[in-house]
Formats: structure tokens, C-alpha cells, sequence
């Protein structure tokens, strides 16, 4: 199966730089290259791609709108690409609907990875921009206790649920969750799926800003240092 990709950076030799990467994949399809985040839009709504590259700083619409509309309109995942290492971006990325975040030095393997990582319905950071990031960022943005209404959206998910959201939002991988749980790494890809499902979450990077939203961790708590950026 033919992955079929949008590439949207403001900057021509760039944009033409990614494209002709993936473009040379013989699983990969590059359907369109455009210059701003509302093209971008326009694009994926045309083309119906599996995969949209945006780049964050973009005119008339900028990449964390344009993902956020892409996310609202259709199916199309996205992979956010910026030269700036920043948590603010990588959070608002985040909660726009992005599976993906990753600096515009990237390695050519290393996007053409992401590509097929985020294709296949999982999620990707950027080692430089993992959970380090994102608990960073929510800890300078912590309010003094959680509210009520963050908290009871847990209410839906049982004991072992819950407990397969705190491991998710350490980072673990499902063979560690497997591990620390003393389960098959079968189930607790059945506990991960009723977890995403019930809080209505894209990805397990999302299910990472739940556990901390939610207070199930706390902001800034010592744990992994990363991702899984593949869930297994």
C-alpha cells in the first residue's frame, strides 16, 4: 500500500528537499507540495493524503491552525516539522491532533521513518523533543491542584486501565507495560486501544498529556525519558 503524503513548508528548497526524499520510496507517494498552511489544507481536503508534513511557520495559516483544521476535517495524520526546538510548539502541536514532531535537521532515514510510523496509526518524536518536553512544559504551566472535571475523565476507564494510562504516561513501551503488569503484550494492546477509545485520545503521545492533565502524574515526575515512538 501507497503512502500518500503533503508537503508544506514556506521555503521552496526545502519543501522540494523532503518531497524528492520521500518521493523515491517506492512505498511512499509525494500528491502535492505547497507553500502555506492554508494550501495545506485545501490539499489534504482534495487529495484525501495518509500523511501531511507542515511546517510550523508558514503565511496565511500556520502550521499548529492548519493541523488543528486537517485533524477537524479528516483522517489525514500529521507530522509538524520546525527549526526551532521548542516545548511551547511541541505542546500545541500536540493538542492540535499532531503525531509527529520533528526538527528540520532530521535525518533522511529518520523521516522517511516517521512517515511510515505515523502512516501505520502511531506516533513520533524527535529524540531532542520527547516527553523531556512535555513534562517541562506542563510543569511551568501546572495549576496548584487539578480540576475536578480534568480528573473525572478518568472515571471511564477501569483499575487496570488507569493503571496502563500511568505507564503510558511514563513513557513505557507495550513490553514494558507487559512486564510491569504481568500480562501479554496482547492485552495490554487491548487495554491501550479502550484507553485511546474511551478518553477519545489520537495517539499514545496524546495519552502522555492526559495522564499529566488529568493529575494521574505529576508535573515534572522522574520517570523515562522518552516516548515509545512505535508503542511496542
Amino acid at each position: 500500500m501507497t503512502i500518500r503524503v503533503v508537503v508544506a513548508d514556506d521555503q521552496e528548497l526545502v519543501r522540494s528537499g523532503f518531497a524528492m526524499i520521500l518521493d523515491v520510496q517506492e512505498d511512499i507517494e509525494v500528491v502535492a507540495e505547497v507553500g502555506d498552511g492554508a494550501a495545506a489544507v485545501a490539499a489534504v481536503e482534495r487529495l484525501s493524503p495518509d500523511v501531511a508534513l507542515l511546517d510550523v511557520r508558514m503565511p496565511v495559516l500556520d502550521g499548529i491552525e492548519a493541523c488543528r483544521a486537517i485533524s477537524a476535517r479528516s483522517g489525514c495524520r500529521t507530522v509538524m516539522l520546525t527549526t526551532f526546538d521548542s516545548d511551547e510548539y511541541v505542546y500545541e502541536a500536540l493538542h492540535a491532533g499532531a503525531s509527529g514532531f520533528l526538527l528540520k535537521d532530521v535525518r533522511r532515514d529518520d523521516l522517511v521513518h516517521a512517515v511510515r510510523v505515523v502512516a501505520a496509526g502511531e506516533s513520533l518524536l524527535a529524540p531532542s523533543v520527547a516527553r523531556r518536553l512535555i513534562e517541562e512544559y506542563t510543569a511551568a504551566t501546572a495549576r496548584p491542584s487539578v480540576p475536578s472535571s480534568a480528573a473525572e475523565r478518568l472515571e471511564v476507564l477501569t483499575a487496570r486501565e488507569r493503571e496502563t494510562l500511568l505507564h503510558l504516561g511514563r513513557g513505557l513501551s507495550n513490553a514494558e507495560i507487559a512486564a510491569a503488569l504481568v500480562v501479554s503484550e496482547h492485552t495490554v494492546k487491548s487495554h491501550v486501544g479502550n484507553v485511546l477509545a474511551k478518553l477519545g485520545l489520537r495517539d499514545r503521545i496524546q495519552a502522555v498529556i492526559c495522564a499529566y492533565e488529568t493529575g494521574l502524574i505529576a508535573a515534572g515526575a522522574a520517570g523515562p525519558s522518552r516516548v515509545s515512538p512505535s508503542g511496542e
